[in-house]
């Protein structure tokens, strides 16, 4: 009897129930231990990996002056600490026509857990939410647990990944409950317009959904298009806003998220729902106390010119990827990124003589060249493959230049010619 290789093990397996996490660890787990080459790994989103990437002093300093108050060393409300939850909402509030108020605000260990509390509480019985593809699986993951129905709507690439409205009126119906966007875009580095903001905004107005905003990547936007929170849009439509600090100031192990509802209209509290929200995150745990305690000097302190150096390597970084994918035939780079970081390009498997997909091609990267890129189906696009372009100038040319050597020694000819 034939045994499976761990590829084809992979290959069985459907984005709901393998994470990105899980995916990268088994193509760590493939790399050939008697190749010299070192690993440079471009499919994990953690820019602290490369050393051009660090926070600022001024979120350094913040963490140890509350450490060192000692007086952040218990428990924090469930919901977060007041003053925390205060200065989110002023922050937020600096690009919305409305103020949020604390009661507006719950602290999150990171995104991901505000992501789990959003699918929770509007998890009821035959719920479904609309999900974009390709997205972050975790939503799928999340909803399982919950028995909650995800619907997935494609993002259009030939459009700069926009959503296909007409699909998302189709896959509404009566037991829909939100909508969820990702903007700035994880996987495919686009920013949205805000006329296309508006136009999903009115489409969920009129199926009566919530709007499940995950701007994790929040203002790390390089583009023609400025980044615009879909909070803006909270009189038309209900918005939870999901952010955290992990991206914008580059400390994504420290767990800092929020869940906001952006909803002046107060349909969340009318129906109660923050009671239940209360209820909710009194059973959760969230980030450690004395983090929660910096919060409001990081976020009052940080100067902008913090902020543009890494929006300056994160659009240098991003044109080189764009440059060097134009010379490797079997990947396309549909549009050009112009936020957060990380990109989707079409691979072409017809001028392969030896990869059969996407999860195929990028475990014979690894284990050929030690060059980690993301199969394409864990975010939900067979024969694609995500690129983080956050990473050092040098060592992006050098995988990049691995992965078109890995072309001419599996395409038909050795010039990568018919």
């Amino acid at each position: 009897m034939q045994h499976k290789t761990q590829t084809e093990k992979t290959m069985e397996s459907t984005p709901t129930n393998v994470t990105i996490k899980g995916i990268l660890g088994m193509l760590l787990a493939n790399l050939d231990d008697n190749n010299k080459k070192r690993l440079i790994s471009l499919g994990m989103g953690d820019p602290t990996a490369f050393s051009c990437f660090t926070t600022t002093n001024v979120a350094e300093n913040a963490v140890v002056d509350a450490l060192n108050s000692q007086k952040f060393n218990g428990y924090s409300p469930t919901v977060g600490l007041l003053q925390t939850r205060r200065a989110i909402g002023e922050y937020l509030s600096q690009n919305l026509p409305y103020k949020l108020s604390p009661d507006d605000v719950f602290v999150t260990a990171g995104c991901t857990q505000a992501i789990e509390i959003a699918i929770s509480i509007l998890a009821t019985p035959n719920a479904n939410i609309l999900v974009p593809r390709p997205g972050f699986p975790i939503y799928e993951l999340c909803a399982a647990f919950r028995n909650v129905e995800i619907r997935h709507f494609d993002l259009l690439p030939e459009n700069g990944w926009e959503v296909d409205l007409d699909a998302v009126d189709a896959l509404a119906d009566q037991n829909t409950v939100a909508i969820v966007i990702i903007n700035p875009g994880n996987p495919c580095g686009n920013v949205y317009s805000y006329q296309h903001l508006k136009k999903i905004a009115e489409t969920a107005k009129k199926h009566k959904i919530v709007v499940i905003a995950d701007e994790v990547y929040g203002h790390l936007a390089f583009g023609a298009n400025p980044f615009v929170p879909m909070g803006v849009f909270g009189s038309m439509v209900p918005v939870l806003t999901l952010g955290s600090l992990s991206k914008r100031w580059i400390v994504p192990g420290w767990r800092l998220g929020w869940f906001v509802t952006t909803d002046p209209n107060g349909m969340f509290k009318n129906a109660k729902t923050v009671e239940r929200l209360k209820k909710y995150f009194d059973i959760c745990g969230g980030p450690a106390t004395f983090i929660q305690a910096a919060v409001p000097q990081i976020l009052k302190e940080t100067s902008d010119t913090f902020f543009t150096r890494t929006l300056n390597i994160l659009k240098h970084s991003s044109d080189l990827c764009v440059k060097k994918i134009e010379d490797i035939p079997c990947l396309t780079c549909p549009t050009k990124p112009q936020g957060s970081m990380a990109m989707m390009v079409k691979l072409n498997v017809s001028l392969l003589k030896d990869i059969n997909n996407d999860i195929d091609f990028c475990f014979k990267l690894a284990k050929e060249e030690s060059v980690i890129l993301l199969p394409g189906l864990t975010v939900g696009l067979k024969n694609w493959v995500r690129i983080t372009f956050a990473a050092e100038p040098s060592s992006l040319e050098e995988a990049l230049d691995r992965v078109k050597s890995f072309y001419h020694r599996h395409s038909y000819e050795p010039n990568g010619s018919f």
